[in-house]
């Protein structure tokens, strides 16, 4: 149990990259151009109505003393209030989670599904046909960005084969999972192409390690030597590849939601952004933060539980 001596003290190191990103955050949304005030009561609005919503939301005090009012906030587990939406951040994040947070479990369960067959084709018939085949598709999929390879899933299976809807999230679960097929094919199709690359080259290695070579001595068919030994230990890069681009995930999220008109945490920083509501837009920024913390965390509990070597 001592390799998971970790699990104690990592959190504590955690909490400076979140206070970092905190400040990050902070600075950044107030270099947008644009004043919340104005954006609300609109360009028509006199100087006394602009500089009573400033005062009402604090927005007239010195930047550095709004910032010590977010973090009193969050110590007290609030967020503040949104400017557009006139309620709690914290209310309105949580109504706004779950939308997100199926379409990243769907989309990284296809995303494993796609890659692990195709890792396993290229891996098995290195320098063939297939294996060619794969490395083409998936650097191909690597080049395709997110809104691009939506709006073209949306005009084939929506428009033209009239498979799968085009926008919205549904009511059931049955609907839900239903109207997140197209968003989470499009977040997948592009993750599993960076997955493929790194679980095939795992692969290749692994064919080639000690422990394939003994298992082979010992008469074990090929096939059982690749998914009893061979896959398993390629599985660990992987896991902290995906760990290391649930960043990347999160940000494909946003643009996703925003194509699909899903009513999830990317499509709410996307409207909060441009109507400079700050505290809503801060909200979801840490939220989002805290979210890939705690990927890369379980990330590597996985990755020590898997193999025995790793020390953290």
């Amino acid at each position: 149990m001592h390799r998971y001596k970790f699990v104690l003290y990592r959190p504590l190191q955690l909490l400076p990259v979140l206070f970092g990103i905190s400040i990050i955050t902070f600075v950044l949304v107030r270099l947008i151009p644009g004043d919340p005030a104005r954006v609300i009561l609109g360009t028509r609005a006199t100087p006394t109505a602009i500089a009573k919503i400033r005062e009402q939301y604090g927005l007239d005090e010195p930047i550095w003393l709004q910032y010590v009012y977010f973090i009193r906030n969050l110590a007290n587990g609030e967020m503040g209030k949104s400017i557009l939406y006139k309620i709690d951040v914290l209310k309105l994040v949580m109504t706004r989670i779950e939308p997100t947070l199926m379409l990243v479990l769907t989309s990284v369960l296809l995303s494993i599904l796609i890659a692990v067959p195709m890792s396993a084709i290229a891996a098995r018939r290195q320098s063939r046909l297939p294996d060619h085949a794969v490395r083409i598709v998936s650097t191909a999929g690597i080049g395709f960005p997110p809104f691009w390879l939506g709006l073209m899933l949306i005009i084939f299976f929506s428009v033209k084969l009239d498979l799968f809807p085009v926008s919205g999230y549904g009511n059931t679960m049955t609907d839900r999972l239903w109207y997140l097929a197209l968003p989470s094919l499009t977040i997948a199709l592009s993750l599993s192409a960076v997955i493929t690359r790194s679980l095939r080259a795992a692969m290749i290695e692994q064919l080639r390690s000690d422990v394939a070579t003994a298992a082979r001595a010992r008469g074990m068919p090929e096939s059982v030597v690749f998914w009893r030994h061979v896959v398993p230990n390629s599985l660990v890069p992987t896991i902290n590849l995906l760990a290391v681009n649930i960043g990347w995930l999160i940000g494909g999220t946003v643009v996703v939601e925003s194509v699909f008109a899903l009513p999830g945490m990317g499509q709410l920083l996307v409207r909060a952004i441009f109507s400079r509501d700050y505290m809503v837009v801060q909200g979801v920024a840490m939220v989002f933060a805290c979210g890939t913390v705690l990927v890369n965390f379980l990330a590597d509990i996985i990755t020590v539980t898997l193999d025995p070597r790793v020390k953290l």
